[in-house]
């Protein structure tokens, strides 16, 4: 809610949103929530109003159809991020799109692929934009390297890698177990990184999936049958010419605290060069007394106000990637152009199949211990996972 909220605040004080509005299931909240943002966000930028309406009111202790509520004061062409559980995401997606709401989901945009074909379906029927906040998009050094390896051949090898350290867990109690994993949390965004990269030039064909047990479910005891501590894909790849490749994603959530929030690379490997990226160390550090060694990331959002005192993180990936989809919502709702315009420059629902594909047959082959494949359609889309 800190980075989204601080977005849509700086976006309504440059005229591109208006109402701003909040849900939860918790009403009782909101009072908290108001004043954690006049503290850190008010009190810190000069002219940014932090207002927001909160559905339910602030006296309601569960409701969790709160979402319906504030979609019945919205009207077609508004806009909505869902940043929720990710077992929420579709039923909260799905009743916004047949309303004619605009909806940005964060990653994984749902949880499986019958979900995610039943959204570009319905998205399709009433002409509205549906995007996933893969925001590692709009990093300079991501998208400097979609574009060189576009000249580096056909995909042989792929391996990327993710983590959060193990105090993040208690952020998860509710969930972790229950209704996600750390894969569809962490290997989301470098699965999307190669499918983004190779585009159709290489199809993912099957997918087996293996974990590691025993760290973050001593930790949690939340109740959950199992847990994984670190989950990795090896996904096997057909590129066009009928050669075949395969990629590895591993995720974490159980590492000790480190330099950084979130350990995270990748190598591609193509028939004619490589290209490597370490996202978490960009050779920018800081330490003082009173902190351990920090290497720090500005390019994500930048939170030094400027020389006036204003918010001045625009530049920000993160911000950037929320801003977009905003500003494609706006032209779209004036005519000036259409959800197909944004094929290539936003993470469209319609063009993220493969990364749901991949992520659900990650599941399948965790819970039945077998390899997934993942069978087309005869225009290349991913229809189904079948377990072989």
């Amino acid at each position: 809610m800190g980075v989204i909220g601080l977005v849509m605040f700086d976006l309504r004080r440059r005229g591109l949103v208006d109402k701003i509005s909040i849900t939860d299931v918790t009403g009782t909240r909101y009072p908290g929530i108001r004043n954690h943002f006049k503290e850190l966000i008010e009190k810190k930028y000069a002219g940014l109003d932090t207002t927001f309406q909160g559905y339910p009111n602030d006296d309601v202790k569960e409701d969790f159809n709160s979402y319906i509520k504030a979609f019945d004061d919205m009207k077609p062409g508004d806009v909505i991020t869902i940043f929720t559980p990710d077992n929420t995401h579709f039923p909260i997606a799905k009743e916004a799109v047949k309303r004619g709401i605009h909806v940005l989901l964060a990653k994984p945009p749902v949880q499986t692929l019958a979900d995610h074909i039943e959204l570009v379906k319905l998205a399709a029927e009433k002409n509205v934009l549906v995007a996933v906040e893969l925001h590692k998009r709009w990093d300079p050094c991501y998208h400097d390297a979609r574009e060189r390896i576009k000249h580096l051949g056909d995909l042989n090898y792929y391996y990327s890698y993710m983590s959060q350290p193990k105090f993040q867990l208690d952020t998860f109690r509710s969930w972790a177990g229950k209704s996600s994993d750390i894969s569809y949390y962490l290997n989301s965004h470098h699965v999307d990184i190669l499918c983004w990269v190779v585009g159709n030039k290489s199809q993912p064909i099957s997918v087996t999936a293996r974990g590691s047990y025993g760290v973050a479910e001593n930790y949690l005891k939340n109740g959950a049958e199992k847990i994984e501590d670190t989950i990795t894909l090896l996904v096997d790849w057909k590129n066009q010419d009928g050669k075949s490749a395969h990629s590895v994603h591993t995720s974490s959530w159980i590492i000790p605290k480190t330099d950084v929030h979130s350990q995270q690379f990748f190598h591609y490997l193509g028939s004619k060069g490589e290209v490597r990226i370490d996202q978490a160390h960009r050779g920018y550090s800081t330490a003082s007394d009173d902190s351990q060694l920090i290497s720090v990331n500005p390019l994500y959002m930048n939170y030094a106000p400027d020389s006036r005192g204003r918010f001045a993180g625009q530049q920000g990936y993160g911000y950037r990637s929320v801003e977009s989809f905003v500003a494609a919502a706006i032209e779209i709702n004036e005519g000036r152009a259409t959800v197909k315009d944004y094929e290539d420059g936003l993470a469209l629902i319609s063009q993220t199949l493969t990364l749901t594909a991949i992520l659900e047959a990650g599941r399948r082959s965790l819970d039945s211990n077998r390899t997934q494949q993942i069978v087309y359609n005869k225009d290349g889309h991913p229809t189904d996972i079948v377990g072989i």
